[in-house]
C-alpha cells in the first residue's frame, strides 16, 4: 500500500474540474435515472418468452435476465474520447496506438459484466468513422483489429460480428466512434452477485489499474492544452525517465475478467463488485443498501494520475471522486476469504490489496488515510 498522495500543491493556473471539461454528471445522470424507468416498464415483454428480468439488476452495470437454467447478462459501452489521444500521439510520434484502443473498448463492456458474476461469453464490435476514408490507413486498422482479437482471447469470449458504419456528418471527419456490447452467462445461478448478500463483516479488496483506463479523457485532454509540450511533456523525469503524458494515457484498460473467473474456481464468493470507472471511487457506493465502507489502505497512484490531479489542482476529494486513482475494479467478499482473493488477483498477474470493510451505519464511503469522505447522494444511478 502507499502513502497518502500529496495532492495539495497547486499548479499555477486555476484548478481544472471535471465540469469545466465539459462533462456534468449533474446534466447526464438524470437522463440516465429516466432511461431505467422507462426500461423497467418494458421488462413484461419477456413473459411472453417464458423468461423474466431480475430486477435487482436495474441500476447496476449489466442487465440479467433469467432464461430457466441459468441467467443471460447482457451490456453495451462506448469507449468515448481516449481515440483523439491516440490519434494525436499518431500524429506527434507515427506510433498507432489502436491495439490498445481495442482493448480500452472491449474493457469497457466486459469489465461491467462481470460485475454481476458473468462468464463473458460474445463480444459485437460497433466501429463508426466519420467518413470511409478512415479505413484507408492499413496499419491503424490492423491494430484495431489485432488488439480487438487479443483481448477476446485474454477474456476468454468469441468475437461475434460487428457494424462498421461510415456516418459522414455525425462523426467527425478522419474521426472513429468505437463501442463494444458484450453477452454473458450466469451458471450456476447462484453466481448471481448483486449485492443481495452484500454487509457488515465483507472485505473491500481493490484490484490494480493500469492507469487512466478510458474514464477521466474529457479533461485529461484539455489538461494537454496547459502542458509546456502537450502529450510529449515528460510526467515523472525521477521514477520513470521518458514516459510521456500521451504515451501513459494510452496505457490499455486492465481486463478483471481472468480474476472473476479464477475466483470462482477457487470457490471464492463474490459478493458484490463495482468497476471503478465514472464517478471514481464514488462507484463503492453503488449498491442501495444503507452500508458504511470503510477504506484504511489506499494502493498506489500510476504516475499518469498523480501527475493530473497535481496538475490539475484537485485535492483529495476531486480526484478520488472523479479518477481511479490505482484501483480500477472493488471485489466485496466474505472478510474470511480477503486474503485468499489478494492471492487469485495476482496469481492472475494484477495486483490487489486488501483495502477495508464494510459495516453498519448511514450509506457513506470513508477514506480515513485521506480524511474525505463521501455520502451517498454523491452518487445518483438510480
Amino acid at each position: 500500500m502507499s502513502s497518502p498522495p500529496n495532492l495539495g500543491a497547486q499548479p499555477a493556473a486555476a484548478p481544472l474540474t471535471y465540469e469545466q471539461a465539459g462533462v456534468r454528471y449533474e446534466l447526464i445522470d438524470p437522463l440516465k435515472i429516466a432511461a431505467q424507468r422507462a426500461a423497467a416498464a418494458t421488462a413484461n415483454q419477456l413473459t411472453a418468452h417464458g423468461f423474466a428480468e431480475i430486477q435487482a439488476s436495474r441500476g447496476e452495470s449489466a442487465y440479467v435476465v433469467d432464461v430457466g437454467p441459468f441467467h443471460l447478462a447482457s451490456i453495451v459501452e462506448c469507449l468515448g474520447s481516449k481515440t483523439l489521444v491516440a490519434d494525436a500521439m499518431h500524429r506527434l510520434t507515427g506510433r498507432s496506438h489502436y491495439d490498445a484502443i481495442a482493448q480500452d473498448t472491449i474493457a469497457m463492456a466486459v469489465n461491467d459484466l462481470i460485475t454481476v458474476g458473468a462468464t463473458p461469453l460474445v463480444v459485437q464490435a460497433y466501429w463508426a468513422a466519420g467518413g470511409s476514408e478512415w479505413f484507408e490507413d492499413a496499419e491503424r486498422s490492423a491494430a484495431l483489429v489485432r488488439g480487438w482479437k487479443a483481448a477476446c482471447e485474454r477474456c476468454g469470449v468469441a468475437w461475434g460480428g460487428g457494424e462498421t458504419p461510415a456516418l459522414a456528418g455525425i462523426v467527425e471527419a478522419g474521426r472513429v466512434d468505437l463501442a463494444a456490447s458484450c453477452t454473458g452467462i450466469v451458471s450456476p445461478k447462484s453466481r448471481l452477485s448483486l449485492g443481495e448478500r452484500l454487509g457488515p463483516g465483507d472485505a473491500i479488496v481493490l484490484l490494480a489499474s493500469s492507469g487512466i483506463h478510458a474514464n477521466g479523457l474529457s479533461l485529461a485532454r484539455k489538461l494537454a492544452d496547459r502542458l509546456p509540450q502537450g502529450y510529449l511533456t515528460e510526467i515523472a523525469p525521477e521514477s520513470h525517465p521518458g514516459l510521456t503524458y500521451g504515451a501513459a494515457l494510452l496505457a490499455p484498460t486492465t481486463l478483471y475478467a481472468p480474476v472473476t473467473e479464477a475466483l470462482w474456481q477457487a470457490g471464492i464468493p463474490v459478493h458484490y463488485a463495482a468497476n471503478i470507472t465514472g464517478h471514481g471511487w464514488r462507484k463503492l457506493l453503488r449498491h442501495p443498501k444503507a452500508l458504511s465502507y470503510r477504506v484504511h489502505a489506499l494502493p498506489p497512484v500510476p504516475p499518469v494520475l498523480a501527475f493530473i490531479a497535481k496538475q490539475a489542482g484537485h485535492d483529495a476529494a476531486e480526484a478520488y471522486g472523479t479518477l481511479n486513482m490505482g484501483a480500477g475494479f472493488a471485489l466485496f467478499v466474505p472478510g474470511s476469504e480477503a486474503a485468499r482473493t489478494v492471492d487469485v488477483a495476482q496469481s492472475c498477474g494484477i495486483a490487489a490489496w486488501i483495502a477495508g470493510s464494510v459495516e453498519a451505519g448511514a450509506k457513506q464511503l470513508h477514506i480515513e488515510p485521506l480524511g474525505v469522505t463521501f455520502d451517498g447522494e454523491s452518487l445518483q444511478l438510480r
